[in-house]
């Protein structure tokens, strides 16, 4: 441990030196010019500061002040050396942020039992600080180990789901990119971009929950049957809801909402406007726009300009129109994204060649 002594008196600081030399594994560091204490303090921390009140050049109270105007040495004991015994002296120099006094002449035994005190009080304040520091990269290391198990769970249900739905993971990993462009062109934070990356590949999750003759039916669907269909964004929602899972929570709200349309006119509960969850007005756009670029049992593939009409045509009623113009603002990208994910076997319209 080093203790630092700042006197200008010679004599005193060779006393005072003396006196640390005794304590178990401390060493003094001994200044005679608070300048140069200064100078050796922007480099190094004590573990204790042994200060006389009057100097030349700065007395004890302006470096007493220097050095807790330093946020590093907060934490260091400071005890201040002097011979004045006049009390508004010591009140001030505990506002300033003295932790003690020792009154010239000095005596050893209490100046031996002092410093013994404020270094132990400094190591276990250490110890504190240490052990809190500890415990706060545990809990990060718990917390990331759990968003990782979070990550790995909704992973593994869309690759399930992929199973039941005629939809290729191509499309799933389109969307998912989608929203995540979306998210952070309407300036949603970087954070939150990469939890609807995350989750949103879970959006039709519930449609395992619709019956096979219904779901992989190679053509349009009857209006019987278009009301079972819808009925996966409430499944979805049951799968998913009520998670102590944060990106499942998410995925929950976006298998419910994202059928919804910003005029209402959506469903499984006729939401308008923003009282459409975020993430899915978000995640509509991104859905729709890829369902029309990609090719279908019953429908063709659109060309992307053409799906950019469609989009604006519906922008204000389908479509968030803010959500739909910052999609439409990173267009280059969105051509980019579609380029580089494409179906590997794209599919054939019975009857094309």
């Amino acid at each position: 441990m080093n203790i630092l002594v700042v006197d200008d008196d010679r004599t005193n600081l060779f006393i005072m030196a003396a006196i640390v030399r005794r304590l178990d594994d401390a060493d003094p560091v001994t200044m005679e010019s608070p300048l140069d204490a200064m100078e050796w303090l922007r480099g190094n921390e004590p573990d204790l500061i042994l200060l006389d009140q009057m100097m030349p050049d700065m007395d004890g109270m302006d470096l007493l002040r220097h050095i807790r105007g330093e946020s590093r040495l907060d934490n260091v004991p400071v005890v201040m050396i002097t011979a004045n015994t006049a009390v508004d002296i010591r009140v001030r120099a505990l506002d300033e942020g003295c932790n003690d006094f020792l009154t010239k002449p000095v005596v050893v035994p209490e100046v031996q039992a002092r410093l013994r005190n404020l270094l132990a009080l400094r190591q276990s304040r250490a110890l504190l600080r240490d052990r809190a520091a500890l415990l706060a990269a545990e809990v990060e290391r718990v917390t990331a180990a759990l968003q990782r198990q979070g990550e790995e769970l909704v992973t593994r249900l869309s690759r399930a789901s992929e199973y039941r739905d005629p939809e290729t993971g191509a499309h799933i990993e389109r969307m998912a990119l989608y929203s995540k462009l979306i998210a952070e062109a309407a300036g949603c934070g970087v954070a939150y971009a990469q939890d609807l990356r995350k989750a949103a590949p879970m959006h039709d999750i519930g449609k395992i929950g619709i019956p096979d003759m219904i779901l992989l039916k190679p053509g349009r669907l009857s209006p019987e049957e278009m009301t079972v269909m819808r009925q996966h964004a409430a499944i979805g929602h049951r799968i998913l809801a009520n998670s102590d899972i944060p990106l499942l929570r998410l995925a929950a709200e976006i298998a419910l909402s994202h059928h919804e349309k910003f005029d209402g006119t959506g469903y499984p509960n006729g939401l308008a406007g923003d009282a459409i969850p975020l993430s899915g007005r978000i995640v509509a756009i991104a859905d729709v726009f890829d369902a029309l670029t990609s090719t279908r049992p019953y429908k063709r593939s659109w060309t992307m300009e053409e799906a950019r009409a469609y989009m604006v045509e519906n922008r204000g009623r389908h479509f968030d129109p803010a959500l739909l113009d910052a999609f439409l603002s990173r267009w280059d990208e969105v051509c980019m994204i579609r380029r580089d994910n494409a179906d590997e076997l794209p599919e054939l319209i019975p009857g094309e060649t």
